[in-house]
């Protein structure tokens, strides 16, 4: 991410970009999708996050139209320490992006029932190995 986009103090860094999330997710998915790039580091630690938020049951308090943001995918990346951004970029680019667009396909083809609720997935990296957490795991 350029400098002049950098919102993060010299000493902490994200592992992944823009690009990385393209290559792995597709143009198009990845257009489809809310990047959020995290300002301070997450308080359990986790780096890159997927969370599906269903459309509410009713329109009635938005008008009759549903906001863009209901029944879609958000992906969060954390910051790092700029030490570490190279070990965890490379343990995310191998293990966790691959899981993470097959997340995002499972869950756009997932039962009516599943779509209806909440849920995430996260990923961790410590000593460059991958961990991930599921609330609400996706079939497949």
């Amino acid at each position: 991410m350029p400098a002049r986009n950098r919102r993060l103090p010299r000493h902490l860094s994200w592992p992944l970009t823009p690009t990385d999330l393209r290559e792995a997710l597709g143009a198009r998915e990845l257009e489809a999708v809310d990047l959020y790039f995290g300002e301070h580091p997450a308080s359990d630690g986790h780096l890159l996050s997927v969370l599906w938020s269903p459309r509410p049951s009713s329109s009635y308090s938005f008008g009759g139209t549903r906001p863009p943001w209901w029944s879609h995918v958000r992906i969060g990346v954390g910051p790092v320490p700029a030490t570490e951004r190279a070990v965890t970029r490379h343990a995310l680019q191998q293990d966790a992006l691959p899981e993470l667009a097959a997340w995002i396909t499972a869950a756009r083809r997932a039962p009516e029932a599943w779509t209806l609720s909440r849920h995430t997935r996260h990923w961790h990296v410590e000593d460059g190995a991958v961990t991930r957490c599921d609330e609400g795991l996706p079939p497949g």
